[in-house]
């Protein structure tokens, strides 16, 4: 409280009969004002010069304070003056009678009071407070009092262990735990009577009834535990025990629809009790004025029905903005007309204002763009339709830039009724990057329609294993893909629809997709061998290589194995822990090197189980076989060394080429003395020897 200018006046002259008459004035109006008091008395001892007279007003304030047991005052009056009411040894003596007669009656009070030794150095005031500071703070942990630990819930002190120097916590969450005297400020939370995790110990009966006949008191009790709003997640935390987990939707439900009950924040909600009704409608009000129009629609949404005249201020604001906006930003108008039109109903204004802004919009897609709400653009699909002659090339336009599965079934629906759909599928098929929430969704919905697989079943496996592996442009679709894999999804139902030329192209788009894991692969390519068994032959081939070759790609798989897959899987980890996926360049990063990992360790592993050793003793020199150095001569006296190796030993550039290239195969099996014909020059055998022949 402030000094009035007279009182002030009076400190100045020092009429010290005045300031008497003040303090005694407003002791008895209010005893507890210790900030005026202070104030009064740190005055009259400097500025007046006149100490004694402030040790006597003092007194009376101690002596009134003493008389109606107010020991916590009375305590924190000492803090503030208390070098002008004792002197010496004195004040550490009041000091320890003040403090045992707030404290006194706790359990653990005598025993505190000489761990913190605070009956030695009497004479030593700043270090006297140190240590009653100290007490009150262990005190505040005392036998019994209800604490709440960051991740541990909450708890009831059960013991104090002076020895250890340490309380015992026994929490509901967890049980028993420790907690040492240095490290109990901070990590022990003492809980106020009213607050709701205190309540749960001690007043549970009162909370069962509250959640039982008024779920709207109970959830004020929680939210009025707090400082600042809480999500509903963790009012469900609070709550655990109390409300189960089965009825928890209906309790919930129920109890935020007190009028009271205010969600804030435009992003993940959170909840606070407002002190009335009509303080909340006010908040609600002053939030939706300095919204952006996605956050009014939804306060609308949220608070239409909360009071009459708020909506219809709601409404009408919305409605302006709808109309002044509509030549620059239509899409947003239309939001806004789609809201009012749910809110209002239909045929009013607001299915006025849409027609007509949907009569007039050439392109419609920019109105589907600006409508968030999927059951709004459903109505603006629909509104199409009845109102726009050409509604069939329009839903055609829409579907590619649909990714809401719900609205997709819609359009398609209409599309195929009038067979319109089919081209709309192939150009999906053809371009899937540029609607990549639609492919998406042809790809799900290919699993139950046999004629849309049907369609070209080779284009869309290829197509969705080259999605999975696209990780910027359908990584947040990754998800939904990977059912497509599962048993019962597009990928296993299409290898039904192949031929046996396409299913040879799937084998091998499968094998290379970087896309899907190996326990993905094989059970892909083991029903196109069951249902195209000379498949399997084709891929048993052999593949020829040395031995060093060999040794290479095994040293090159157990490297993958067991160094570079686990230490990427360790970086998604890391990765994934700096946050938010759909931002995160090191998540994406660890993802595509997870995905290249993976394609590379199942391409090995499938090509060294059929891989075999080259031979040298099969090479005699009579006719070309894999494994021989051909020494080849023109008419014009060039010479050519040619050696024929596998695949994983070729290089053109030096003439080593694979057994599988058309040139080496052209050459197998040819005699000493045969021509042939290399890039337009004849050419003839002049002498086969093995490779390895320095």
């Amino acid at each position: 409280m402030a000094l009035s200018e007279a009182l002030r006046n009076h400190l100045a002259l020092a009429n010290l009969d005045a300031v008497e008459s003040a303090w005694l004035a407003h002791l008895e109006e209010n005893p507890t004002d210790l900030d005026f008091f202070t104030e009064v008395s740190r005055a009259v001892a400097t500025e007046a010069g006149d100490p004694s007279t402030a040790e006597l007003l003092l007194d009376m304030l101690d002596e009134n304070l003493q008389g109606d047991e107010r020991w916590v005052e009375r305590l924190k009056l000492m803090r503030a003056v208390g070098d002008l009411m004792f002197q010496g040894s004195e004040m550490h003596e009041e000091i320890l009678y003040t403090l045992e007669k707030i404290y006194g009656e706790r359990t653990s009070f005598s025993l505190l009071l000489e761990k913190v030794g605070l009956k030695r150095a009497i004479n030593d005031t700043p270090k006297t407070w140190q240590k009653a500071d100290r007490l009150e703070t262990l005190l505040s942990y005392d036998v019994g009092t209800i604490v709440h630990m960051e991740g541990k819930g909450s708890g009831r002190v059960t013991d104090v262990n002076m020895a250890l120097e340490s309380f015992l916590v026994t929490f509901e969450q967890i049980g028993d735990l420790r907690v040492g005297f240095a490290a109990a400020a901070k990590l022990l939370r003492p809980l106020a009577p009213g607050h709701i995790l205190r309540r749960k110990h001690d007043d549970r009966e009162a909370l069962e009834t509250l959640r039982d006949k008024q779920p709207a008191e109970l959830l004020r009790s929680v939210l009025e535990s707090y400082d600042s709003p809480r999500t509903g997640a963790e009012v469900r935390r609070d709550l655990a025990g109390l409300v189960t987990e089965k009825g928890w939707s209906s309790w919930w439900a129920a109890a935020r629809k007190h009028p009271q009950v205010l969600a804030v924040g435009d992003g993940r909600r959170s909840y606070r009790w407002a002190a009335s009704t009509e303080d909340a409608d006010e908040e609600v009000w002053r939030t939706f004025k300095r919204g952006k129009v996605p956050a009014r629609i939804e306060l609308l949404r949220r608070h239409g029905a909360r009071e009459k005249n708020l909506a219809e201020r709601m409404c009408v604001s919305l409605a302006q903005s709808a109309r002044k906006t509509e030549s620059k930003n239509p899409g947003e108008a239309c939001a806004i007309w789609l809201a009012l039109e749910k809110h209002q109903g239909q045929d009013t204004d607001a299915t006025a204002e849409l027609l007509e802004l949907i009569g007039e919009t050439k392109d419609l897609r920019v109105l589907a763009r600006g409508v968030d709400d999927r059951g709004n653009r459903e109505r603006l699909y629909e509104l199409i339709r009845t109102h726009r002659d050409d509604w069939l090339e329009r839903y055609a336009e829409l579907l590619a830039q649909e990714a809401d599965s719900r609205p997709l079934d819609l359009l398609a629906a209409q599309l195929d009724e009038h067979e319109a759909l089919g081209p709309v599928l192939d150009i999906l098929l053809t371009q899937p990057r540029k609607s990549p929430g639609a492919f998406v969704w042809l790809v799900e919905r290919s699993a139950k329609h046999d004629t849309w697989r049907q369609r070209n079943p080779l284009r869309l496996l290829e197509q969705t294993l080259w999605a999975l592996a696209d990780s910027p442009t359908f990584g947040v679709f990754r998800v939904r893909l990977q059912t497509s894999v599962e048993s019962g999804g597009a990928l296993p139902k299409l290898i039904g629809d192949l031929t046996s030329e396409q299913a040879k192209r799937a084998v091998r788009a499968i094998e290379r997709s970087g896309g899907i894991e190996r326990y993905q692969r094989d059970p892909l390519i083991s029903s196109i061998h069951l249902k195209f068994p000379a498949l399997r032959k084709d891929d048993e081939q052999p593949l020829y290589a040395t031995s060093e070759a060999i040794a290479e790609k095994r040293a090159e798989l157990k490297a993958l194995l067991e160094e570079e897959i686990p230490a990427n899987r360790k970086a998604i980890e890391e990765a994934r822990e700096l946050g938010d996926l759909r931002e995160n360049f090191e998540y994406k990063s660890a993802r595509q090197r997870h995905e290249y990992l993976a394609a590379r360790a199942s391409s090995l592993d499938a090509e060294l189980s059929r891989v075999r050793p080259i031979d040298p003793s099969t090479v005699t020199g009579n006719e070309v076989v894999i494994g021989s150095r051909v020494t080849l001569v023109a008419d014009s006296g060039e010479t050519r060394s040619i050696t024929i190796l596998g695949p994983w030993n070729s290089d053109p550039e030096n003439d080593i080429l694979s057994n599988e290239s058309e040139l080496a195969k052209r050459m197998l099996a040819m005699e000493v003395g045969k021509s042939l014909d290399i890039a337009g020059t004849a050419m003839r055998i002049e002498r086969i020897e093995r490779w390895d022949i320095a």
